[in-house]
């Protein structure tokens, strides 16, 4: 069982950073897997090409950044947790990319993430945590994964690296995160050959221009 993280930072030891070790110790304290992955700054923007949804490839035509890797993680993973800081109201930039590629590759033909757990945190220095929460949420929630949440919403405040591990509400949010997907990845395990989920379709594709 494994749960894997995307750093949608491009900061290598940000508050996302720090964060996601919070995570860590209690998702492996509960006896899953976590890894982080980071692809950084150096992220290119989906092409809307479709070659990866006409070829049914699960990759992106573009070979020369770390997202294709991510998306191979991501398809192979359990869990799969979203955190992104908050770059003027929303998902940062780099973050945008790995998802739109990622979800295009892997979520809208075949969909490679239907049922997995899925969760998602944010940092932030003042405004714009809620919008994009619900931004990080409203991926998965496409690709008909299992959202799971903390007790509260998982904006996390912070601007400085290491502010956010300030914010003690924010650090109790990401370590029941971690602990509700850890149980709940368990929990999907443990019922897989008594109570196998339902069958996935792919969607029937509607443009509203006739």
């Amino acid at each position: 069982m494994k749960i894997v993280a995307i750093n949608g930072s491009p900061r290598k030891n940000g508050n996302i950073t720090q964060l996601l070790e919070v995570v860590r110790r209690e998702v492996v304290s509960a006896g899953v897997e976590f890894e982080v992955l980071q692809p950084g700054p150096k992220v290119h923007p989906c092409m809307a090409c479709y070659h990866c949804l006409n070829t049914g490839s699960l990759r992106c035509v573009q070979t020369d950044d770390a997202v294709n890797d991510v998306i191979a993680a991501c398809c192979a993973a359990d869990g799969i947790l979203l955190a992104s800081p908050v770059y003027h109201g929303g998902i940062a930039g780099g973050m945008k990319c790995v998802l739109d590629r990622m979800m295009l590759a892997a979520g809208c033909g075949v969909n490679q993430f239907a049922h997995k757990v899925g969760g998602a945190l944010c940092t932030l220095r003042r405004s714009g945590g809620m919008e994009t929460y619900q931004q990080l949420l409203g991926t998965m929630n496409a690709m008909e994964m299992v959202l799971v949440t903390s007790d509260y919403w998982g904006a996390v405040h912070g601007a400085d690296p290491g502010e956010a591990l300030a914010d003690t509400e924010g650090v109790e949010v990401a370590a029941r995160l971690g602990r509700d997907m850890a149980w709940m990845v368990k929990v999907l395990a443990a019922t897989r050959e008594t109570l196998p989920p339902p069958e996935s379709f792919p969607r029937t594709m509607t443009n509203f221009i006739r």
